[in-house]
């Protein structure tokens, strides 16, 4: 029996065919809904629905849980793993069985639904993207893809960003689809903002990390627009990270250094038995998010940014010492005396040069006891290898919006670093 036949099905009468692997891709928390194909005289939306729950609902655990398993072994790559996500769209019990089938990136390595974006990937080999700049609109698009031919065929589209220019910094608003970037709208995920020279970048996030006591902009809590109606809104941007990019005016210190320091994972996640921090799903309104920071944890707070400043300040009790943040920094490249350029080893995954080409590995005291070959293992590369094409692959402790964002910094203009 062939695998759409599992899906499909008719009443009594013959009228109705319920397509459950053929629904429309639901940002907000990795569902689809089923288009249910019914011509005149059908029966009622009501009817309908206790067909469906009827024939789905019954279908025996043992045989769904042994359906869903076969599928998402089979189906590894876009776009036929979007039959995957169309499992999570018949009902709660197919939805509940196929979370606790499929894997996070960090087990499986791969990308399934939107909240992996936020999740850490994979230990071992990265994650592969391209992402593709767009001049004229000043947007740029993430993709998961083989290769660059695919990106807009087969390509699957993970993350868009915007740039935005103000009188004092620049903005990249990061979200999940090409064509809204308000944060108003249910597919705002964060956002990147620069200082005035192009130095200083901080990570904001749509949602308080896992276990992390945080405080967000005031007043972005109450920016709501009037017309939105859909369940979840952000409630502000929370400070994850920042990126310091180090001042070479006189270009005499040879090509950019930069330093991340990501506040929502700590070092501690890089050590042997260490984990980071992963989120199960988007947070579905206000008062969710406002739950999240109803019992604060003593550990830790994040930095903050207030709205009127661009300076960066801790917030008093951080407790700075239980839990130290992360620092990566990039990997200092070799001097080619053939070439006559900066080299570093990218594997083949870069072919162009460029100053925004760059790999970032953890930055650890020697109290940490991390190996060497830990020390040089490479968390985030992004590189150049065309005019407007350039790749990002990523591992584990990063996530695809974290490494995404790092890698739109490399993208501002910096007259002060180069």
């Amino acid at each position: 029996m062939s695998f759409k036949s599992l899906f499909r099905g008719r009443d009594a009468a013959g009228r109705v065919s319920v397509r459950g692997m053929e629904g429309r891709h639901s940002h907000l928390n990795g569902r689809t809904r089923s288009n249910i194909v019914a011509p005149e005289g059908a029966a009622s939306d009501s009817q309908l629905e206790s067909i469906q729950q009827s024939r789905w609902v019954n279908l025996p655990p043992e045989l769904l849980l042994d359906v869903i398993q076969r599928l998402e072994s089979s189906q590894t790559l876009w776009p036929a793993r979007r039959h995957v996500v169309s499992c999570a769209s018949v009902c709660r019990s197919w939805r509940r069985i196929t979370k606790e089938v499929v894997k996070t990136p960090e087990e499986c390595g791969r990308l399934t639904f939107p909240i992996s974006l936020k999740q850490p990937g994979p230990r071992e080999a990265p994650i592969q993207c391209f992402i593709r700049r767009d001049r004229a609109t000043s947007t740029y698009c993430l993709y998961l893809g083989l290769t660059p031919a695919l990106l807009g065929e087969n390509g699957k589209l993970l993350l868009a960003a915007r740039k935005v220019r103000r009188a004092t910094s620049t903005e990249f608003v990061i979200s999940l689809v090409t064509d809204d970037f308000s944060r108003a709208s249910n597919t705002y995920i964060g956002k990147l903002r620069s200082n005035f020279l192009g130095t200083k970048f901080i990570i904001f996030d749509s949602q308080p990390p896992i276990d992390i006591a945080v405080q967000s902009n005031s007043r972005s809590n109450r920016r709501i627009h009037s017309k939105q109606v859909s369940p979840r809104v952000p409630a502000g941007n929370y400070n994850i990270a920042t990126i310091s990019y180090e001042l070479n005016v006189l270009r005499t210190r040879g090509p950019r250094r930069m330093q991340c320091t990501m506040y929502s994972i700590p070092t501690a996640a890089i050590l042997e038995g260490g984990v980071a921090s992963t989120p199960t799903a988007f947070p579905q309104s206000l008062e969710e998010q406002h739950s999240l920071l109803s019992s604060p944890s003593p550990k830790s707070k994040l930095p903050l940014m207030d709205a009127g400043s661009s300076s960066l300040s801790v917030a008093p009790g951080s407790g700075q010492g239980i839990r130290e943040p992360l620092l990566l920094k990039n990997k200092s490249p070799r001097w080619h005396e053939q070439l006559q350029c900066w080299c570093l080893n990218f594997r083949g995954r870069v072919t162009v040069a460029s100053v925004k080409n760059f790999q970032l590995v953890a930055s650890v005291k020697p109290s940490h006891n991390l190996s060497l070959a830990e020390q040089e293992k490479v968390i985030l590369q992004f590189g150049k290898i065309g005019k407007d094409i350039f790749t990002m692959d990523y591992r584990y402790p990063l996530s695809a919006f974290q490494a995404f964002a790092i890698c739109l910094s490399s993208f501002d203009t910096k007259p002060a670093c180069e």
